[in-house]
């Protein structure tokens, strides 16, 4: 079992930044990507970034490339999600999950792939 739990949200100007913080334990050595998704009100959830834990290769969607980055801190098991130059459309409960499939080509983008989940974190952007 593994748990995540998210931390850092809150309501942030547009223009501002943010770095949200998972928190891994239980059995963390079996996690192979760590990634966060958002969900805004009456949308699906939509994967952000992600990063592969022993190499450090991330991926990212297109939507935040350049303005969001992702990181981590292995010897504590944290992920990390600096958000830059927030927009209203950042507006969401920001979810970090983990993976724990090897041999993936590259990095999943569904939910579907993603064995464990936080509670989630919300973000508001006000403009």
């Amino acid at each position: 079992q593994v748990q995540l739990v998210e931390f850092g949200g809150g309501l942030v100007q547009a223009g501002g930044s943010l770095r949200l913080s998972c928190a891994a334990s239980g059995r963390t050595s079996t996690i192979f990507v760590m990634a966060w998704f958002r969900q805004a009100p009456g949308k699906e959830r939509e994967f952000v970034a992600g990063l592969r834990r022993w190499t450090n290769i991330p991926r990212y969607a297109d939507s935040v490339k350049g303005r969001f980055t992702i990181s981590s801190d292995n010897a504590n098991n944290t992920v990390y999600l600096q958000i830059n130059s927030l927009k209203s459309e950042d507006t969401a409960v920001y979810y970090c999950a983990a993976d724990l499939t090897s041999g993936r080509v590259r990095i999943a983008v569904s939910v579907n792939e993603y064995d464990y989940w936080g509670q989630g974190t919300q973000v508001a952007v006000s403009s």
